[in-house]
C-alpha cells in the first residue's frame, strides 16, 4: 500500500513538473523558429496544458485500464470547471468578452454533448475514437487558421507566454520534457492501479479523483495566476480549451488503442455531472448584456458543487 501511494505521489509530482518544463521549452523553441506568439498560445501551450491527461491516457489504455482514462477525462473536466474556475473566481471575478462566448463556449458544449452521446451506450470503441480524433483535427485546423488571421490583422490577443529561454535551454527542456512526461505518467498510472486494487477501489474512482485532480494542477496554477493578474479571459479560455482537448484527444485514445466498456457509474453519475457543470458555466457566462463575468458568488457555488461531488464519491466508495 505504501509503495503504491509513494509511486502515485511521485508520478503526480514528476508529471506536473515535467509538463511545466515541456510547455516552456516547446513554446521557446517555437518562438526561436519564428512562430507567432498567438499560434504558440493557441496550439503548443493549449495542447501542453493537456499533456498530462494525454500521456496518462496512452499509458493507461496500453495497459488495458480504460476506466482510468474515462475517469480522468470526466474528472478533469469537472475539476477544471468547478475547482479551477471556482477558486479563480473567488480570488477575483473573472471578466471576459463576447469572443469566448461566440467561439469557444458553443464548441465546448458541442464537444461535451458529443462525448456523452458516444459513451451513453456503455462502449468506447474504435469508431468512437475515430470520430473524436476527426473532431480534434477539425478543431486544430480551426485554431491554426484563427491564429494566422489574428496575426495578419494585428489584433492578436495577449498570450500568457512562459518566460523566455536561451536556445540551448529551450531545446534541453523540450527533449527532457518528452522523456520525463512518459516516465511520470507511467509511475502515476502504475501506482494508481495498484492503489485501487489494494484498497478495493475501482479504477474509475481513482481516475475521477486522484488522477483527475493531479493532472488538472497545471490548469489550476495557470488560472489562479491569470485571475491574480486580472486576466479573467485567459483563465476561462485555458479551462475551456483544456476541456475540449481532453474530450477530443484524451478520450479518443482508449477507443483506438484498447476498446472497452464504460462503467455504468460513469454513464449515470459522472457524465451528467460533467454535462451539467458545462451547461451551468455557459449559463453563467451568457448572463449579461455586454462583458460577462464569473462572480465570486458563482465561483463559490462551483466550488461547493465540486466539494459535494467529491463527498458523494467518497460516500459511495465506502458503501
Amino acid at each position: 500500500m505504501i509503495t503504491a501511494i509513494l509511486l502515485t505521489l511521485a508520478g503526480l509530482v514528476l508529471l506536473g513538473w515535467s509538463a511545466d518544463k515541456f510547455i516552456g521549452g516547446a513554446a521557446a523553441v517555437a518562438a526561436l523558429l519564428g512562430i507567432s506568439p498567438t499560434l504558440i498560445g493557441l496550439t503548443i501551450v493549449a495542447i501542453g496544458s493537456s499533456a498530462p491527461e494525454m500521456l496518462v491516457g496512452v499509458i493507461a489504455a496500453s495497459e488495458g485500464a480504460g476506466d482510468i482514462v474515462v475517469g480522468n477525462v470526466i474528472g478533469s473536466n469537472i475539476t477544471n470547471i468547478a475547482l479551477v474556475l471556482g477558486c479563480s473566481a473567488l480570488i477575483a471575478p473573472l471578466t471576459t468578452d463576447n469572443a469566448i462566448l461566440k467561439r469557444e463556449i458553443p464548441q465546448l458544449l458541442l464537444v461535451t454533448l458529443l462525448a456523452a452521446g458516444l459513451l451513453v451506450d456503455g462502449h468506447l470503441d474504435q469508431l468512437d475514437g475515430t470520430i473524436l480524433f476527426v473532431g480534434l483535427a477539425v478543431f486544430m485546423i480551426w485554431l491554426i487558421r484563427q491564429g494566422m488571421q489574428q496575426s495578419k490583422s494585428g489584433k492578436a490577443p495577449e498570450v500568457d507566454m512562459p518566460d523566455p529561454m536561451q536556445p540551448k535551454q529551450a531545446w534541453f527542456w523540450l527533449v527532457a520534457g518528452m522523456i520525463l512526461l512518459p516516465m511520470g505518467s507511467k509511475m502515476l498510472v502504475s501506482g494508481a492501479v495498484d492503489l485501487a486494487r489494494l484498497a478495493g477501489l475501482s479504477e474509475l474512482l481513482i481516475g475521477l479523483t486522484i488522477i483527475a485532480i493531479g493532472t488538472s494542477l497545471p490548469e489550476l496554477a495557470a488560472a489562479v495566476s491569470s485571475a491574480r493578474k486580472g486576466h479573467g479571459e485567459m483563465a476561462i479560455g485555458a479551462v475551456v480549451g483544456s476541456n475540449i482537448f481532453n474530450i477530443l484527444a484524451v478520450l479518443g485514445i482508449p477507443g483506438l488503442i484498447s476498446p472497452s466498456n464504460v462503467a455504468s457509474e460513469a454513464i449515470y453519475r459522472d457524465l451528467p455531472a460533467m454535462v451539467g457543470l458545462t451547461l451551468l458555466l455557459a449559463l453563467f457566462l451568457m448572463h449579461g448584456r455586454h462583458r460577462q463575468q464569473l462572480s465570486r458568488r458563482q465561483g463559490a457555488l462551483l466550488l461547493s458543487l465540486f466539494i459535494g461531488y467529491m463527498t458523494l464519491l467518497g460516500f459511495q466508495s465506502v458503501s
